[in-house]
């Protein structure tokens, strides 16, 4: 597993559009078909441990919580962070006090290009 920081300093500024003070952090780029959707992981929530079934990126957008890989070590992670797990790794992921996550997957998931690992 892999912890990636989301901030705006790894981004580029946007100076096209007319734009101002905006900042772009591309997160993914697919040539396969990726699925994108929304995890809601209520207060003493956990997905249960499991493997992925396809590379899956854990964008935490709201709140806090936890997140293992194989060897089930809980790691802190908040909103503005993510983890990837490729695809077969086990892991699981938890939230005493709830945490909401955009769940990008697709089989050519590759963040290390785009974001820089915690």
């Amino acid at each position: 597993m892999e912890i990636y920081k989301l901030n705006k300093e790894n981004g580029k500024k946007v100076e096209k559009y007319d734009s101002s003070l905006a900042t772009y952090l591309k997160l993914i780029q697919t040539n396969e078909i990726a699925n994108i959707g929304c995890m809601y992981i209520e207060p003493k929530g956990i997905l249960g441990h499991h493997q992925a079934p396809i590379s899956q990126l854990f964008v935490v957008v709201q709140g806090e919580g936890w997140v293992t890989g194989e060897d089930q070590n809980q790691i802190n992670i908040k909103a503005g962070e993510a983890a990837f797990w490729v695809k077969g790794e086990w892991h699981t992921s938890g939230s005493n006090g709830g945490m909401t996550a955009i769940l990008i997957q697709s089989e050519s998931l590759n963040p290390q290009s785009f974001m820089k690992r915690k």
